[in-house]
């Protein structure tokens, strides 16, 4: 059967993670996305700021698993028609009669009419419904469960004035056509995981929205890792959609809480997923436990950038070679012992965490992780510089906060040798020979001193 056009209504939210989000989970299912009303790269970047998108599937078994798992699909119909009057899309609706002609006999049937960026009267949605008697539905109006719903969805411009009024005349840019055939039951999960509802969560505990779309971008491997789990949100929709997860972190006390009624394992029993945390554990991930490589199936983490918490690493800030180490003596024997931390810069981060990845992660294995990076002096090259030998970017969604923006990116291991744990050197293999400083090189100096220059 050849691909069919169908009409994607998305969340108004996070639009440039909807292409990445869709393509890793038809590729976590075995089928592709046609996006070829997008050829050009221009055409699908003001696409996907729009609400609708029309893209192409080989039929409604593909739209609804789609549907019960991207976050922020609202639902897809079958596309019968569009154009940019009401007489272009009868026309071109009355051309595709096959498609519809099955459901105009014993089918119930329901129609909705919606507008984007401008409100529609009923009078007016009364008219449109009219306007399609041609198609001679003979079956009963049932408002409430009926066998199939068409949707008629007009788009507008936006409907505000520069000065933030309402312009209510608005200017009508298109009207689509189509079959219910799904609404994103997955979408719900957003309040499941609300933090707000949540047993346990600290100052730093990712939104639940973005947890799941992190997530989803791992496609739930069967094995997962996050090397600085925090609070555990990554690690409770990870485990949801089937993973087994391991954590870690360098300040345990995040992990624990601070009672016996805190902490990821009994906040993961809220969500039914306790079993799923296979361990947490203590260290800093320059000197970790791992002994051995390739184990994981996708790596998913929101590093420390210095917004709220700043990025430790063990070590002291200055050392003095013509000095030994100073013994700092503890009050109570009995406390355990916390050794000195200093600050780990951003961009060596990054490298380290790629180096990580690539030692870890199985052939094909995903790192998903989050990186703040400055509007203004933001370049591509500042993630390609990063990368290194058999790791390959795979999709970079930006969330935008105006002066800076933190980019969720994507990398997959693209290499089936193993290669030796990082040594966390001040100059990895990433940067040798390489010039380019990154935006995100020295981040939280940056936010606090309002990203003016760092000297």
């Amino acid at each position: 059967m050849p691909p069919r056009d169908y009409l994607f209504v998305f969340a108004q939210a996070h639009d440039e993670f909807r292409i990445p989000e869709l393509q890793s989970i038809s590729e976590l299912h075995g089928f592709t996305i046609s996006f070829s009303h997008y050829t050009d790269p221009l055409v699908r970047k003001a696409a996907v700021k729009r609400p609708f998108m029309i893209l192409e599937l080989e039929g409604d078994a593909h739209a609804k698993l789609l549907a019960s798992r991207c976050i922020l699909i609202k639902s897809i119909y079958e596309l019968y028609a569009q154009g940019s009057t009401y007489d272009e899309l009868h026309e071109a609706n009355k051309g595709v009669r096959t498609r519809w002609e099955q459901y105009v006999s014993d089918t119930s049937f329901k129609f909705t009419v919606v507008g984007y960026n401008h409100g529609l009267s009923q009078r007016w949605q009364r008219d449109v419904i009219e306007s399609f008697s041609y198609m001679d539905f003979l079956g009963k109006i049932d408002m409430k469960d009926p066998d199939i719903v068409l949707g008629c969805f007009e788009e507008y411009e936006n409907d505000r004035r520069p000065d933030g009024s309402r312009n209510i005349d608005g200017v009508f840019r298109q009207v689509y056509f189509g079959r219910l055939v799904v609404k994103g039951t997955a979408r719900s999960l957003v309040r499941t995981f609300d933090v707000k509802k949540r047993n346990y969560f600290g100052n730093t505990s990712m939104e639940a929205e973005i947890s799941l779309l992190m997530a989803n971008q791992t496609q739930a491997g069967k094995l997962i890792y996050d090397p600085f789990i925090g609070t555990g949100s990554m690690a409770y929709t990870t485990a949801y959609f089937g993973a087994f997860v391991y954590g870690s972190d360098i300040d345990g006390r995040q992990m624990r809480g601070k009672d016996k009624t805190q902490g990821i394992i009994r906040a993961a029993a809220q969500y039914d997923v306790a079993s799923r945390i296979m361990d947490l554990c203590t260290f800093d991930v320059t000197h970790n436990p791992w002994r051995s490589g390739c184990l994981f199936d996708a790596i998913v983490t929101d590093p420390p950038y210095g917004v709220r918490a700043g990025a430790k690493r063990l070590g002291r800030k200055k050392v003095r070679e013509d000095r030994p180490p100073p013994q700092v003596p503890r009050a109570n024997p009995d406390e355990p012992y916390i050794p000195p931390t200093k600050p780990y810069e951003l961009s060596a981060l990054v490298v380290d965490l790629i180096l990580l990845a690539r030692y870890l992660l199985k052939p094909h294995g995903l790192l998903v992780f989050f990186l703040p990076t400055v509007t203004d002096s933001y370049e591509e090259v500042d993630i390609i510089s990063s990368l290194c030998e058999g790791m390959e970017l795979v999709a970079n969604s930006l969330q935008d906060f105006g002066t800076w923006g933190r980019r969720l990116i994507t990398i997959r291991k693209i290499v089936t040798n193993d290669y030796p744990p990082p040594t966390f050197e001040t100059v990895g293999p990433c940067r040798e020979g390489d010039d380019h400083t990154p935006a995100h090189k020295d981040f939280r100096e940056k936010y606090f001193q309002g990203f003016k220059a760092v000297e």
